[in-house]
This record gives structure tokens, sequence and C-alpha cells, in this order.
């Protein structure tokens, strides 16, 4: 995610860091020269009595831009469910761990579920970017633990079993009441839903024939549009045809990055700063010195 402060309008401009141009310019660029090759061909082109007007392309271009319009809303619904997700699994710890401590006798050591609470976070953000676990969940879990964690397909939520059979375990000793057991598990349950809603998101991407349509179109479009300016643009063409390009092309690719919304593009989640996040509330909220630092945006604006 890009978290850039407030400019003016005119800086803004050209900015560079955080925009899809890095991306496409080289896309540009060979657009750029396609126009050129068209101006030095006109003679030519002209001779063999075929001439593109600008009329079908404006019909064209308006029904593209209707359909990525349709893309980019589906896209970044999915972005945004993905972050009500992120936000619900942060309240649901706070919660849980704030029960916990209010509920169970204060001689209780709750550092153990802490841990549970925090490994569980930073597994379903490695499992949905599809990241190696062992070195990061080692620091939380026991190696008992973190055998029966790896062992499984979703390590994530093996951990909610885990974090379940702690909670058992003091409702077995007497320290928590049934009642309080099903309140708790309720909070579990929310979890488990982030849980599963983040891997629906992550499973069922936008249907790849839709995508694939709308992404032969756009370059096609982008191709042949310098053949029907040139007759009337000249020299201006390849500027033009530049301009018009950048507007369906940075569409098409934008939609492909708020399509996975787990990622590490500019414009996906910062799964990192939030897990962060939730890890330095649950240890401050345990009272623990031994705390992280806070995850800021990098020189180049973007937060993981």
């Amino acid at each position: 995610m890009i978290l850039r402060p407030h400019e003016h309008w005119l800086p803004r401009i050209f900015v560079w860091h955080g925009a899809v141009l890095p991306k496409i310019f080289s896309r540009l660029f060979l657009n750029f020269l396609l126009s050129v090759a068209v101006i030095m061909l006109l003679p030519w082109y002209t001779s063999l009595g075929v001439k593109l007007t600008v009329a079908p392309f404006s019909i064209l271009g308006v029904a593209i831009a209707i359909f990525l319009g349709f893309r980019n809303n589906a896209c970044y619904s999915r972005y945004v469910e993905a972050r009500k997700l992120w936000g619900q699994l942060m309240i649901a710890s706070r919660s849980l761990l704030r029960e916990v401590k209010n509920t169970l006798p204060p001689e209780t050591d709750v550092a153990a579920f802490v841990r549970l609470q925090i490994a569980f976070a930073h597994s379903l953000r490695m499992q949905l970017r599809r990241l190696p676990q062992e070195k990061t969940l080692e620091k939380y879990l026991t190696p008992k633990q973190l055998a029966q964690v790896l062992a499984v397909q979703s390590p994530a939520n093996r951990i909610l079993l885990l974090m379940g059979n702690w909670l058992a375990e003091q409702r077995q000793q007497g320290v928590l009441s049934d009642i309080l057991f099903h309140s708790l598990n309720n909070r579990l349950n929310d979890m488990s839903g982030v849980l599963a809603g983040c891997e629906r998101i992550a499973g069922t991407p936008v249907p790849f024939a839709y995508s694939l349509i709308l992404h032969r179109t756009v370059y096609m479009f982008c191709i042949m549009l310098p053949f029907a300016l040139v007759s009337d643009l000249h020299y201006m063409t390849p500027f033009i045809s530049m301009l018009i390009s950048y507007t369906f092309i940075s569409l098409d690719v934008l939609a492909e990055e708020l399509e996975e919304p787990f990622g590490v593009e500019n414009n996906d989640l910062p799964l990192d700063a939030i897990t962060n996040a939730i890890e330095i509330d649950l240890l401050q909220m345990n009272d623990e010195k031994d705390v992280p630092a806070k995850m800021l945006p990098d020189k180049c604006y973007q937060l993981t």
C-alpha cells in the first residue's frame, strides 16, 4: 500500500513511486514506436486504399471503458472485503485477549495464549502470500506445536485449534466456566470466519475468461489506434495514442493488482503492517516489555 502525504496537484502529476506507470512504461514505449512507424509508412498505407476512421474506435473505446469500470469495481470490492476481514481480525484478537484477561484469575499466565494469537495473524498473512512459515512461527510456538502446525494444509486453522485446546484446558481445570468458555469460543469462531473469508478471496479470482477478453481487447485497441489517428493527427499521433493507451492499460493493470489484495504490489493490503499492529497491541495488553517497533512506510511511501 502507498501512503503518500497530501501534495499539490502539480507535483502529483509527476509522481513515479506508487503509480502503475513503471509497470507499463515499456508497453507505452512500444506504442510510441508503433505510432512513429505508422507515420513513416503513411504514404504506403494510404496507397493501399484502406483507411481506418476514428468513429469505430470511439464506439469501441466507450464499450471498453464501461467493461473496465465493471471489472475494476469487482476487483476493488475484493480489496475492500479483504480489508474489512483483517479489520475484523484485529477487533476479534483484541476482544478475545481482553475477555481472557478479565475472566481468568489474575495469577493465570496467558503469555502462551498471546503467542498463539500472534502466531495466527502471522500464519494467516504468510498463508495468503504463500510464504514459508517455519522461521517466523518458531518464535511463537513450541517445537511440538510448530510440528503440528506445519504438518497440515491450513496452518492458521491448526493454530485456532491450539487456541481452543488452551481454553478447554482452563475449562477442565475449573478456571473457566461453561458460559465464559462459550463466549470466548465465539471469538474463535469470528477468527475462523476471517480465515475462511480470506481463503475464499485468495482461492476464487475474477473469472479468467472475463479478464482475458478485456485484456486482449485493450491491447488490440491500443495497437490499431495509431492507424486510425495518423490520417488526421499526423505528427501528434504518438502523443495522443500514448495518452489513450495509458488510460486503458493503467486500468487493466490496476485491476490485476486489486484482484489479488494479499500480494506485495503497491496497491495491495499492507498485511505486514497490520500483523505488526496486532502483535504490538496484544503484547502491550499483556504488559510485556519486548515489543516490536511499529512498521512505517519506506522512502518510496510503500507499506507492505
